[in-house]
């Protein structure tokens, strides 16, 4: 995974990107998705300064959320926002989204849903990320996303002002038919916005 550059740090933590997250993200992830169970266990990759936490356990109502990230200065930035508020119902680790194991200590089938608020572009071997999210879902569970495909990473905007891999970049079919060969099923739970460059959804761990 790459760290953000200092332009995409400035959004991450910026009132537009929580905007974003709340009043567009959460609200058609839980239409495309539904609630959480009771008390579920969930996992964020690269939670950033905590707020798609937040509003994991505001908004979905998750038991327990472990959020990684893998920039030591967003982790403390989370545990500002969340360890107070939260405290046990959260913990915080520093790491890699295709190696849980290593940040986690995690055995297989142990959270209820995954959630990636446009993490995974980020990683240079993506497949490798899908494929540790359906390692650690229990059968049936969910993982919710958001993703910036290879057509919005080609604009000049993007190239201009973000730093990403540049090789194995992904479409919005690539992307669900990498999900399909992990057992990870979206049927009609996703959309795609701006003519395919973002896609958005829900698929279901079905091993």
């Amino acid at each position: 995974m790459m760290l953000m550059n200092r332009v995409e740090t400035a959004l991450v933590n910026s009132p537009p990107r929580r905007w974003l997250q709340r009043y567009y993200e959460v609200p058609w992830m839980r239409r495309l998705g539904g609630p959480l169970p009771p008390g579920a266990r969930v996992l964020e990759l690269g939670c950033g300064p905590g707020y798609g936490t937040q509003l994991i356990l505001d908004r979905f109502g998750a038991g327990h959320v472990d959020a990684i990230d893998l920039d030591p200065a967003m982790i403390t930035r989370a545990r500002r926002r969340l360890t107070r508020r939260y405290g046990q119902r959260v913990r915080l680790a520093q790491g890699s989204a295709t190696d849980l194991h290593t940040t986690l200590g995690e055995p297989l089938s142990r959270y209820d849903a995954v959630f990636d608020f446009a993490i995974i572009h980020h990683i240079p071997h993506w497949p490798d990320a899908l494929a540790e999210i359906a390692r650690v879902l229990t059968p049936g569970g969910r993982f919710y996303f958001d993703e910036v495909t290879a057509l919005a990473l080609a604009t000049s905007t993007y190239r201009l002002l973000f730093d990403h891999p540049a090789e194995n970049r992904f479409t919005a079919e690539e992307f669900l038919s990498e999900l399909a060969r992990h057992h990870l099923v979206v049927d009609q739970q996703y959309l795609t916005r701006r003519r395919g460059r973002y896609v958005l959804g829900v698929a279901t761990y079905r091993p």
